[in-house]
C-alpha cells in the first residue's frame, strides 16, 4: 500500500470546496444522528443498553434526538463561513428478549426517521432513514452480581429515502455492518461501568452525488465508557465519553482525507415513573473534532415502555 501522503486525493479542479465537503459529510452525519443502543458515528450507547432484560420481556422504545452544528472543521481547524446542520431524529425501536441453547438474546429492529436543516446551500431533507436490524447476544448474563458481557451485530439496510441529486439525504443508499461488543460491572453497591467498542464497515453506494460517483468508506471504530450511579431502585445518575476513530471517506477514487478523530461528552439520568415505564435525557456535545460539523448541542430523550 502507498504511504499515506502519496494516496490519491483530490486537487487542482478537483478539490473540494466546504461546502461541498460538508454535503460528503451528509452520509456520516446522520449515523452521527442515531444514538440507537447508537453516530454516521459508529453506534451510540445509552448507558445500560447491555444490562440484560429477563427471557420474555418486549420493549417498545421511541428516540427523539435534536442536535445543532454550526461549526465545521477540517484537519483541526475551523473552516470560515462554513455551513450549518441541524438534525431532529426520531427511532422506533422494537426488543424482545428471549434465551437460545442457554444463552440471552434480543433480536430487534429500529426505524429511524426525522428531518435534517442545513443553511448556505445544504438545504433540507425529511423522511424514513435506513433501517436497522440488531441482535444482541449475553456470553456473561450475572443479575446478581451485576455483571455482563454482550456482542452485537447491526445490519443497516438501504431502505430509507435517497434522491443523489440532493445534498443531503436520510438514507444512504449503501449496506452498513457494525460489530460492537460491551462489558458491565458493578464497582460499588450504587455504582456500575460500561465499556464499548464497535466497528463499522461500509458498503458502496454507486449513485453519489448529482454525478453519480461512487462513495468509498474505510472503517470507522468507537470508544465508549460510562459510569452510572444508582440514586433509588427506579432513578440513576450518568455521565459518559465517546471517541470516534477512521472512516476516512472517498468520492469517485478521489480520497477526501476526512477521517474522523471526534470525542464528546455526556451527561443525564434515567427514572422508572411508573412500574414499567421508563424516561432517560442525555445532553452533550463533541469536545475535540478533526474533520467533519463539530456538535455544540445534543438532547437525547427515550421512552421504554416494558411487556
Amino acid at each position: 500500500m502507498l504511504p499515506y501522503s502519496q494516496r490519491t486525493r483530490p486537487t487542482g479542479p478537483s478539490s473540494l470546496d466546504s461546502l461541498t465537503w460538508a454535503t460528503a459529510w451528509g452520509l456520516v452525519l446522520l449515523a452521527g444522528g442515531l444514538s440507537v443502543t447508537g453516530s454516521a458515528r459508529a453506534l451510540d450507547l445509552d448507558a445500560g443498553d447491555y444490562v440484560a432484560a429477563p427471557a420474555g420481556t418486549t420493549l417498545g422504545l421511541l428516540y427523539l434526538q435534536g442536535a445543532e452544528r454550526d461549526r465545521l472543521y477540517r484537519a483541526g481547524h475551523r473552516q470560515a463561513d462554513s455551513p450549518g446542520l441541524d438534525s431532529e431524529i426520531g427511532i422506533l425501536r422494537l426488543v424482545h428478549y428471549t434465551d437460545v441453547a442457554g444463552y440471552r438474546v434480543a433480536p430487534q429492529l429500529l426505524v429511524p426517521f426525522g428531518r435534517l436543516d442545513g443553511n448556505r446551500g445544504l438545504d433540507d431533507a425529511s423522511g424514513l432513514a435506513d433501517p436497522i436490524l440488531a441482535m444482541p447476544l449475553w456470553l456473561i448474563n450475572e443479575p446478581a452480581r451485576r455483571r455482563y458481557l454482550g456482542i452485537t451485530p447491526y445490519l443497516f439496510l438501504p431502505l430509507g429515502e435517497y434522491d443523489s441529486d440532493e445534498p443531503l439525504n436520510l438514507g444512504e443508499n449503501r449496506w452498513k455492518a457494525n460489530l460492537q461488543v460491551a462489558y458491565v460491572d458493578a464497582l460499588s453497591e450504587r455504582l456500575s461501568l460500561d465499556l464499548a467498542a464497535d466497528v463499522m464497515f461500509y458498503g458502496r453506494n454507486n449513485h453519489y452525488g448529482s454525478g453519480r460517483w461512487t462513495q468509498r468508506q474505510k472503517p470507522s471504530y468507537q470508544y465508549q465508557g460510562f459510569l452510572r450511579y444508582q440514586l433509588t431502585p427506579t432513578a440513576d445518575l450518568r455521565a459518559g465519553l465517546s471517541w470516534l476513530d477512521g472512516g476516512e471517506n472517498s468520492v469517485d477514487k478521489l480520497w477526501l482525507d476526512d477521517r474522523q478523530e471526534t470525542g464528546k461528552w455526556s451527561l443525564g439520568f434515567s427514572w422508572f415513573f411508573l412500574p414499567r415505564t421508563q424516561v432517560a435525557a442525555t445532553y452533550g456535545r463533541d469536545f475535540a473534532v478533526e474533520n467533519g460539523f463539530r456538535e455544540e448541542h445534543r438532547l437525547n430523550i427515550r421512552l421504554m415502555q416494558m411487556f
